[in-house]
């Protein structure tokens, strides 16, 4: 029989030397919008299932189609639950998002649930991730090198504990989750209350001294934005997402086409 190998991961080595890795968001559950965000770019793209209706059976085909079309296919779970992460794991994930971890146990759990023993806890199932069996043994090692696990910071307790979650093992980096930070501060999108933006300023310090990535998702569908994150030192950022590209390019482009038909009549 066969064994298939598994690929080391290219956005693992970068998160590893805190190089700068671009990516977007998936929350659109189409082969077509895969294929068309592949032509862009695009290192990895997020499958978001915390904020949209996609079941496991499709995160699963976008997995495939992520990854057939040359980019690591990540999963923004919707919570820290161990089934959940075992599932999407097993469907052949390159690695997790984890929303609203709050503290380094919770961090050490986001850890366990991807990794089998002796590291973490995760069952052991036979899946696409194993090649249906047939390379398990690779996967295994694939496994504990080479998965990824983002958490994200996206409460105010996670600030104020920010360092200890930085120094748990098998944490690759973190992603801020503005809109949840500023509401759990009471302050929801507030993001030029000067509260807000000296916490926001406390995690690019923080992660930053502890030589750690550093990551944001920017909604906005502007590379501005992204060009502001990547001078503070942001080195993982998701860039918008898929509705964001879609809508504001149609949107700007008939305001600009209605604008001159008018100066037409």
């Amino acid at each position: 029989m066969k064994n298939f190998e598994h690929n080391k991961s290219p956005l693992k080595s970068k998160l590893r030397n805190n190089e700068l890795s671009i990516g977007s968001w998936l929350t659109i559950p189409h082969q077509g919008v895969v294929e068309i965000l592949g032509t862009s770019g695009f290192e990895w793209l997020t499958i978001d299932i915390e904020h949209s209706a996609i079941n496991i059976e499709t995160v699963q085909n976008l997995i495939g189609h992520i990854q057939g079309n040359h980019m690591e296919a990540l999963v923004r779970v919707s919570k820290n639950d161990e089934v959940i992460i075992k599932r999407v794991m097993d469907a052949g994930a390159n690695g997790i998002i984890v929303p609203m971890v709050k503290n380094a146990e919770e961090a050490r759990e986001a850890v366990s649930y991807v990794k089998y023993p002796p590291i973490g806890k995760r069952g052991v199932g036979l899946s696409r991730a194993q090649h249906y069996g047939v390379s398990f043994e690779s996967y295994k090692q694939w496994v504990q090198e080479e998965s990824i696990v983002i958490v994200q910071v996206e409460h105010i307790d996670a600030v104020n504990n920010l360092r200890e979650i930085l120094d748990v093992e098998g944490v690759d980096g973190i992603i801020v989750g503005p809109y949840d930070l500023s509401a759990s501060m009471s302050k929801p999108g507030m993001f030029d209350d000067d509260d807000v933006k000296e916490v926001l300023n406390r995690i690019d310090k923080i992660t930053l001294e502890k030589n750690k990535p550093l990551g944001f998702h920017v909604i906005d569908s502007n590379h501005a934005k992204i060009i502001e994150k990547v001078d503070k030192g942001y080195s993982f950022l998701a860039f918008s997402l898929d509705f964001f590209f879609l809508g504001d390019k149609a949107r700007d482009e008939m305001k600009s086409l209605k604008s001159k038909l008018s100066q037409k009549k």
